[in-house]
């Protein structure tokens, strides 16, 4: 690897690799204190025990930085980019540099999300490009797998290896072969009539409202309530609505219960050609384009595929 130079482009996206507590806070509280010092905003959104330890580290500085709990705020990967991210981002004045430190991955990230956020990672590198924006991702390398930490390599221009403040460019930067990489088919859902627990039913335009009342009947009866109830109603008009209008005009939609979530899965014969559909917050004045960000921003979790014979989207609701 050689250093870094970061030339010019604004857009900065560094890994930093970390094996123990001294050497997370070296290079998250550094970067926080060089942003402060350069009076820029400063966002921190890590796992809430990180969080703690890094509030700790800062002292009285800590009341200029903007905390979030990455547990909650970015239990779906696909929130992060437009909720956590870009909502930070967008909100401060133009013209200044805006520091961020996003750690997205930890130990316990279940085998579902992971795909998820590893093209996450990948899309951030898009999502911001030409903007005066740093993002600095931890990667806690003594808990981490050898797989997390390769992709790591991959989604990030630059690297900093575990116990150095040395920023390396990273000769396996391949974002784009990340976000193909883990487009991967999804494990198939279950048969409608396999059994009382599983809705499934085919759907078109003229069946759209009764499907969808359905499938809401049926999240009720596997336990969903409240503002859960009421998210799965909005995730299966939006997603059924998108299949009717850019899917080829009808689709299948599928609701079952699976580890505690409720799952709603929706496939038809599109094909989903952009990566960030979904983790871009449209403008203010464009119309339409706000159904897979809706789902994103609801979801527990969403996984996607898409190729040439068509799009699965799943989402995840907790009970």
């Amino acid at each position: 690897m050689t250093t870094a130079t970061h030339p010019a482009e604004p857009f900065v996206h560094p890994a930093l690799f970390y094996a123990d507590t001294d050497q997370y806070l070296a290079g998250t509280v550094s970067f926080i204190r060089a942003g402060l010092a350069a009076g820029e905003p400063v966002a921190v959104a890590v796992p809430n025990e990180n969080l703690a330890l890094i509030r700790d580290a800062l002292g009285a500085d800590g009341d200029a930085v903007r905390f979030l709990d990455m547990r909650e705020a970015g239990r779906n990967p696909g929130r992060i980019i437009p909720g956590v991210l870009r909502a930070f981002a967008d909100a401060q004045p133009p013209g200044r540099r805006v520091h961020i430190i996003g750690e997205p991955i930890w130990a316990g990230r279940s085998p579902d999300e992971y795909p998820a956020c590893a093209q996450h990672e990948a899309l951030i590198n898009a999502a911001f490009q030409g903007r005066e924006v740093s993002i600095l991702c931890p990667y806690d390398t003594s808990r981490l797998d050898e797989r997390v930490l390769a992709d790591a390599h991959a989604t990030h221009p630059v690297v900093i290896p575990a116990g150095s403040t040395d920023e390396l460019v990273s000769p396996a930067y391949d974002p784009d072969g990340v976000v193909a990489r883990y487009n991967l088919p999804l494990p198939p859902a279950p048969a409608p009539g396999a059994g009382p627990e599983v809705f499934g039913a085919a759907f078109a335009e003229d069946s759209l409202s009764a499907v969808r009342h359905l499938a809401t009947e049926h999240g009720a009866r596997l336990g969903l309530a409240g503002t859960a109830l009421e998210n799965l109603a909005l995730i299966t008009a939006e997603l059924t609505t998108n299949s009717v209008v850019h899917g080829g005009g009808t689709g299948t939609l599928t609701v079952w219960p699976q580890d505690g979530y409720v799952l709603c899965e929706v496939r038809d014969k599109g094909r989903l050609a952009d990566p960030l559909a979904g983790r871009r917050p449209p403008a203010r004045d464009q119309r339409g384009g706000r159904g897979l960000l809706l789902v994103n921003l609801l979801s527990d979790l969403v996984r996607v595929h898409t190729g040439p014979e068509g799009t699965t989207i799943r989402s995840y609701l907790g009970r």
